[in-house]
């Protein structure tokens, strides 16, 4: 395993994260057997770092962490997050530290290393979105986060960075959150690059460049797209993210990809996961495996070599074009 420093905090992490979500699922949607194994190959490999959430198998994913990281000795760095509900007249720092308690609990843990907040983010709030004003605000969520870290329950704070382009970039610039989770694969790598005008997804508008300036840590988020990057095969769980994608698109954008990384050594899920860490930006890649020896491959597409030139050539021009529709 190789590490980098996570953006200004003191934290050294691995390239891969172990990713404790839904999509993948291999802590939720399998038994405690197959979910030790998995943590056991992820230890073996060198990965220090596991994120989780509490609507991850609504609890699910934190109690079972909760259970079987003291069985197996292991104390790696761990995050989890919560959601503010922008329809509430509840103070957000009341609504966060009763998640964050709840959260403790099923951990069976007085603190983690890093709270991440998990709403989408834009200009005004509705029932999903957040307004970034609601964040920053005296009182707001990132003054609770403040908080907790003075109690010593999270080190640190972090943000998903789901949303318009320039709250996620008011978010970055504020220097109130130490970690942004990004969006980056190679279905949309708006978040890393600059994107053709027209382009057809959601522009996360190079938010990257904006951690990087800030020297914000970046995790990233559906390396694999959930699972569509990965294999033809689907288990039913292949939601996109964000409110414009589809999966007849993602699908089709997947089928461009295979055709650009044919030729590149390993599995289509190394060639996606090298995608991203060859971008020295990116400090962790999420990965959730569905089952253990997803873990072990994951780990090895650490030690593989960048992606080929012509493969770089190729994906460019899918990009430039929106994948042949700006032709």
């Amino acid at each position: 395993m190789k590490y980098r420093r996570l953006g200004r905090t003191d934290l050294e992490v691995s390239e891969i994260v172990f990713g404790a979500g839904w999509v993948g699922g291999v802590l939720i949607h399998h038994d405690a057997d197959v979910g030790r194994a998995a943590l056991r190959l992820a230890r073996e490999a060198g990965v220090n770092w596991i994120d989780t959430a509490p609507s991850y198998g609504d609890g699910i994913s934190e109690r079972v962490l909760g259970e079987l990281l003291p069985e197996l000795d292991w104390s790696p760095y761990l995050s989890t997050k919560f959601h503010v509900d922008p329809t509430s007249d509840r103070p957000v720092s009341e609504q966060i530290e009763e998640s964050v308690e709840r959260s403790l609990a099923r951990l069976n843990r007085t603190s983690v290393d890093l709270l991440q907040l998990h709403n989408p983010l834009g200009t005004g709030s509705d029932a999903r979105c957040l307004a970034v004003d609601r964040v920053l605000e005296p009182g707001g969520v990132a003054d609770a986060l403040d908080d907790l870290k003075r109690r010593g329950v999270t080190r640190y704070a972090g943000f998903t960075a789901n949303g318009d382009a320039d709250s996620l970039q008011r978010i970055v610039t504020s220097a109130r959150f130490d970690t942004a989770q990004v969006y980056y694969n190679m279905l949309n790598p708006s978040a890393g690059r600059a994107v053709p005008a027209g382009w057809s997804a959601i522009d996360f508008g190079n938010v990257i460049a904006h951690c990087e300036t800030c020297d914000v840590g970046v995790f990233v988020i559906r390396v694999l797209a959930a699972g569509v990057l990965a294999t033809a095969a689907r288990t039913g769980r292949e939601i996109p993210m964000y409110a414009s994608a589809d999966m007849a698109s993602e699908e089709l954008r997947a089928r461009a990809v295979w055709d650009a990384i044919d030729g590149e050594p390993g599995s289509r899920a190394q060639s996606a996961i090298r995608f991203v860490l060859d971008d020295r930006r990116v400090h962790g890649v999420l990965v959730g495996a569905n089952l253990p020896e997803h873990v072990s491959e994951a780990a090895a597409a650490v030690d593989m070599a960048p992606l080929q030139p012509d493969t770089g050539t190729a994906l460019h021009r899918l990009y430039a074009s929106d994948f042949g529709q700006l032709d």
